[in-house]
């Protein structure tokens, strides 16, 4: 907490009010302005006399003060931030998400002190000590010198740097993470806190007072796109875009890919995973120009398409993207790349994109590279991919083939950066509430295979066969007797990511299989299970367990995959101007709860929903239907001419 220093003729004012908590927070003139002092009951901390020569006071509301609240209004804790937010449904807030926003915070602070290494300005993140570079001369032909340090700039917290990073909240809401940043993340020039609804701005404007944070955060009422259409100019360009929408951000990929900086990071979250899992594959491409399908590592997929769907747009700019971490959790898709310029880089993509080939019947998949790159000495000639790399049909089950992608086929992590913010969380756990599963899904992020795009899940090799499944480290256990790497997957906790080819891994469960048979006599002639077992495995495989097909992270028994938070837990309803659902859809959604459950007990309110089969003219129940024979009239017929 911020010191507050004061004249010493207030004092026993302020030891007063310490007795009498109810009246602590009072607003005391102090110079020429004046300020809040922040108070805890029963407490004198922060309060120190004003020393001798003029002082800066940051004007800022205590954290705790009732007065500020308006009805109906409460203050939020997460982080260093304190934020007041309507208990209405006015401004969107989701706290399962805090997860997203202490990733966010650390990989933005990592990301800035390497932006600032190469500037000569070191900065101090909260809870860690300054290094000192020291440079010593030890050779046994001359004398000891003295140590030569080397001086650089330091930025403290929370104070503008004029060399620092300039970030864009493209959707704010209440603003939260963007003070976070202003409190959290040192060497900052500027934060844009934009929203186009009215009343987020407002709450913003009184949350950015409240932290005071008022010299770093400015908010900002538009919309996203066009500003950051209007900030394309290199020199107004952003270092750090981020975007958490709600539902698809898929409007706002064009224009962000143009309005960061060249080496900038840019953050994007995606929720509306039921589209990039494969339930509406033909919305899938027309947000993201990628056909999802349903497939047991949907999720991964999901993320994959969404890098695709980055680099295409910053293609069309002479632009490509690297990504630094991608993670699929809970219920979303978080990115963060960073976007560089360079036309002859850019020709590469084509071979960074591939086609996804899924069995039906057993969920074997084959990857179909898009372009190829071939290297002629120092320079490289550009193709387009051959293949298919299958037949019509699945070689073990005899299935159709489903086409899906393209996706990104390439790392969806860099390894050394991850390491950076691994070790920044592991030396201050202190620093994020959820630093124990930031910690377990970045060390199972490291162990992932990086040139394997997909898995597969153990549950569903069992299933296809109808046998009981290996354990985990048997399987694994098997793949490494092989020859072949294997890993597991942040996506799934079933997760296989391996190289070995599906011949081999159906091996694996032919050899598996004869060790817990199951009845074939009951199989049917089409199923992928009898075409699978009718074949004899070639590779004997050795279940025996190995001391490295346990990774690391499961050894140590890291918080790789939470347990639901909370009730009613994953993404909230969209927010409201007024708050609250619309009484229309609360009365919709009452009316269609359990209306076939208790149809027979209760017919009366059926009779509101009309009869489909009244509309086709085949109902031979007349009066006696439970639902409306009335006609429908259209829209059009009830306006009239």
């Amino acid at each position: 907490m911020r010191s507050v220093f004061i004249t010493a003729q207030y004092l026993s004012c302020i030891r007063s009010c310490v007795a009498r908590p109810e009246r602590a927070f009072g607003k005391v003139r102090a110079g020429r302005g004046s300020l809040f002092c922040t108070l805890r009951s029963g407490s004198m901390e922060g309060i120190q006399e004003e020393p001798q020569g003029p002082t800066k006071c940051d004007s800022q509301p205590s954290a705790c003060d009732n007065s500020v609240l308006s009805p109906g209004e409460t203050v939020i804790t997460e982080g260093r931030a304190k934020v007041i937010f309507p208990t209405a449904n006015e401004v969107f807030y989701n706290p399962v998400q805090q997860f997203n926003r202490d990733l966010t915070c650390a990989i933005v602070a990592e990301f800035a002190r390497l932006q600032m290494l190469g500037k000569g300005i070191q900065i101090c993140v909260p809870g860690e000590d300054l290094v000192p570079k020291v440079q010593v001369d030890l050779s046994e032909d001359q004398e000891e010198k003295p140590e030569a340090t080397v001086e650089k700039q330091t930025v403290p917290l929370g104070e503008k740097c004029e060399d620092g990073l300039r970030i864009l909240e493209g959707l704010a809401a209440s603003g939260l993470r963007s003070i976070r940043f202003a409190l959290e993340v040192p060497a900052i020039h500027s934060i844009v806190a934009n929203d186009r609804s009215f009343k987020a701005v407002e709450l913003m404007k009184r949350n950015i007072q409240f932290n005071g944070v008022g010299e770093l955060v400015t908010p900002n009422l538009a919309d996203a796109r066009m500003l950051m259409y209007q900030c394309r100019e290199r020199r107004n360009c952003f270092d750090v875009i981020d975007l958490d929408p709600y539902g698809s951000p898929a409007m706002f990929l064009d224009a962000a890919v143009q309005a960061v900086s060249d080496g900038g990071l840019l953050c994007v979250t995606c929720t509306d995973m039921a589209v990039m899992a494969g339930n509406s594959g033909e919305t899938c491409y027309s947000k993201y120009g990628a056909m999802s399908i349903k497939a047991k590592y949907c999720h991964e997929m999901a993320l994959r398409i969404i890098l695709h769907s980055l680099d295409l747009r910053a293609n069309c700019y002479q632009r490509y993207i690297v990504p630094l971490l991608a993670v699929s959790v809970d219920f979303y898709v978080r990115v963060f790349v960073r976007v560089f310029s360079g036309q002859a880089k850019v020709k590469a993509c084509a071979s960074k994109q591939a086609f996804v080939y899924n069995c039906t019947g057993c969920g074997t998949y084959h990857l179909q590279r898009l372009g190829k790159m071939v290297s002629h000495g120092s320079s490289f000639k550009y193709s387009a991919g051959s293949g298919p790399p299958v037949g019509k049909n699945c070689e073990h089950c005899f299935q159709r083939h489903q086409v899906g992608g393209p996706i990104w086929a390439e790392s969806i992590y860099d390894p050394d950066f991850v390491q950076r913010v691994l070790n920044a969380v592991k030396i201050n756990p202190q620093r994020f509430k959820t630093s124990d599963r930031i910690e377990g899904v970045l060390s199972m992020v490291l162990e992932e295979l990086p040139d394997v795009p997909l898995y597969y899940t153990l549950d569903n090799l069992g299933r296809v066969l109808h046998c009981i499944n290996p354990s985990l480290l048997q399987f694994r256990s098997a793949i490494l007797h092989a020859g072949h790497r294997v890993s597991l997957s942040h996506a799934c906790k079933s997760a296989i990511k391996t190289d070995a080819p599906p011949s081999v891994i159906w091996d694996i469960m032919r050899s598996w299989e004869k060790k817990n048979p199951v009845k074939k006599e009951r199989l049917s002639a089409s199923s992928p299970a009898f075409h699978i077992l009718s074949t004899e495995p070639r590779l004997q495989a050795c279940f025996e367990v190995r001391e490295d097909a346990n990774p690391k992270s499961r050894k140590q028994g890291l918080k790789r995959f939470q347990q639901n938070p909370e009730a009613n837990w994953g993404p909230k309803a969209r927010a409201k101007a007024g708050g609250g659902i619309s009484t229309s859809l609360a009365e919709k959604s009452k009316q269609h709860q359990n209306k076939r459950k208790y149809r027979e007990e209760d017919q009366s309110a059926l009779k509101s929903f009309p009869c489909k089969k009244f509309q086709q003219g085949c109902c031979t129940r007349a009066e006696d239907c439970c639902y409306s024979h009335e006609p429908v009239v259209s829209a059009t017929a009830e306006e009239g001419p």
